[in-house]
């Protein structure tokens, strides 16, 4: 309810921007503009820029690589979003990277980490050259971490001490060494080390997974106009990044595929940002007074959303002419979207189920309607649940107070039912490849009666929301299995 509410608030505030431009359009400003350092200044401090050059060569090689291989091992997914209660595929195409069993969920769409080489995990690759590229990610993972460490002790954004700041640096100057050692992997929560009295800064910095983007804008028949200043094509239109732990740093390095003759295409003769050119679009949120910004985005350039500015700013990707590679890095909010989580879930709410040791029925330990409500929201025990209000020895108040709060999360429940099986019937989910589409598996007939819970539930990994309850026969939990295969780079969730 809170998301929707949240979308329909967004709306109106797009809405009534557009009416008071009307046909005008608001001013940006780009380098080339005299203005332009200074409304960074003053506007949009909390933007990091840094330039290729500034970052270690064989780093470069590494990633680029890792970019290059994942393509061609066919890694990158068009995802099936849903936006304004309509699905579509987003133009361009992704892969999530980073811890085992993490996952980040955008646009009403979870996606599920492909994991790089982790300590103390098993992680079997199809190719080692999928390997290979997980690793490189993994090392850029590590070398983010610092710089956004740096800068937000730069920014006195958090309080420092100065012997933090040495322990930073010298980690620093040793990475480029680090880059060509063998046989190194990182830990769960990051290979680099930050004072323990750090921990916040530590948690706004220690990225938990990358989600890396492709696209190639002439091969899209067609993209977004910028509504808002008339900055051309867009890739991304503007938006927040979700599901992030509130206030952490957002780290993007870009990659795109440029050629000399596109490179060099007359900037000096444009009026505003070269369309040959991919740039981040930033603007204040729902202002029209502040000018925007559009960055240009070159080889292997490097940029950071420091502190609140994902939450005060929105920012945009607009489309050059080359085809183009990103690694977003991001601290993803992990307290709910994880395997471990919908374990403990599952755990929990089998605590409230006993077995009767002669006659081995199932039956519920409690009924009071604060057990009732938490086990129904994991979307278990539903009809051992109407089995025990039916029973006579229920006292009419328990059982009125258990059936009312039973009710709204039945009617909750169908609606997000009806809502799945539409995403999954959609224009744009039938457009997908068959090993893509989202499926709801398998419909069982209505005088089937030894299923008790009819329209379990198949989640793919690529176009599963995290709305989509998990519907089980009662007592199944104790033999649910999660298996997690990796093809060409691509991880799939099935829950049985």
């Amino acid at each position: 309810m809170k998301r929707r509410a949240g979308e329909r608030e967004k709306e109106l505030k797009k809405k009534k921007l557009l009416e008071e431009l009307g046909e005008n359009r608001l001013p940006y400003l780009t380098p080339a503009d005299a203005d332009f350092h200074q409304l960074w200044k003053t506007k949009y401090s909390k933007l990091i820029f840094r330039k290729s050059d500034m970052v270690p060569e064989e780093l470069h090689q590494m990633v680029q690589e890792s970019f290059l291989t994942l393509r061609e091992h066919n890694c990158f997914f068009q995802d099936l979003v849903r936006i304004k209660g309509k699905d579509f595929l987003t133009p361009v195409s992704r892969i999530l990277i980073g811890n085992p069993g993490c996952t980040y969920k955008y646009l009403n769409t979870r996606l599920f980490t492909v994991p790089w080489p982790t300590e103390g995990y098993d992680i079997k690759y199809c190719n080692p050259q999928i390997h290979d590229a997980c690793k490189a990610l993994m090392r850029l993972n590590d070398y983010l971490h610092i710089e956004a460490v740096k800068a937000l002790q730069a920014q006195n954004l958090f309080e420092t001490k100065e012997i933090k700041d040495t322990t930073v640096i010298d980690r620093e100057q040793s990475f480029a060494t680090s880059l060509t050692e063998q046989g190194s992997v990182s830990k769960v929560q990051s290979g680099v080390c930050v004072p323990e009295d750090d921990r916040s800064l530590k948690n706004r910095t220690s990225y938990n997974l990358t989600l890396l983007n492709y696209m190639d804008p002439l091969q899209m028949l067609y993209l977004k106009q910028e509504p808002y200043f008339g900055m051309g094509n867009m890739a991304v239109s503007w938006h927040h990044d979700e599901n992030l732990v509130e206030r952490s740093v957002v780290a993007v390095y870009s990659y795109s595929c440029e050629d000399s003759a596109i490179e060099e295409s007359n900037e000096q003769e444009l009026k505003g940002r070269d369309p040959a050119v991919w740039h981040v679009g930033l603007k204040v949120a729902w202002d029209i007074e502040t000018p925007g910004l559009a960055i240009p985005l070159h080889q292997g350039d490097i940029y950071l959303m420091l502190d609140d500015l994902n939450m005060t700013h929105q920012h945009c990707v607009l489309a050059g002419l080359s085809p183009r590679f990103s690694s977003t890095h991001r601290v993803a909010d992990s307290s709910r979207g994880t395997l471990e989580y919908i374990l403990g879930q599952c755990e929990l709410a089998l605590q409230n189920l006993q077995t009767d040791s002669d006659s081995m029925a199932l039956s519920l330990k409690s009924l009071e309607a604060a057990v009732v409500k938490q086990v129904e929201e994991i979307h278990n025990e539903t009809s051992l649940v109407l089995s025990e209000v039916r029973k006579e020895q229920q006292i009419e108040e328990q059982r009125n107070e258990t059936i009312s709060c039973f009710l709204l999360l039945l009617k909750e429940r169908q609606k997000l039912r009806k809502e799945w099986t539409a995403r999954c019937q959609s224009d744009a989910a039938e457009s997908l490849p068959e090993e893509q589409k989202p499926e709801c598996h398998p419909f069982w007939t209505d005088n089937d009666e030894s299923l008790h819970n009819p329209f379990p539930f198949w989640m793919s990994w690529k176009t599963a929301s995290n709305e989509c309850p998990v519907f089980a026969k009662p007592g199944c939990f104790r033999s649910m299995r999660t298996k997690v295969n990796f093809f060409q780079g691509r991880a799939r969730t099935e829950l049985r």
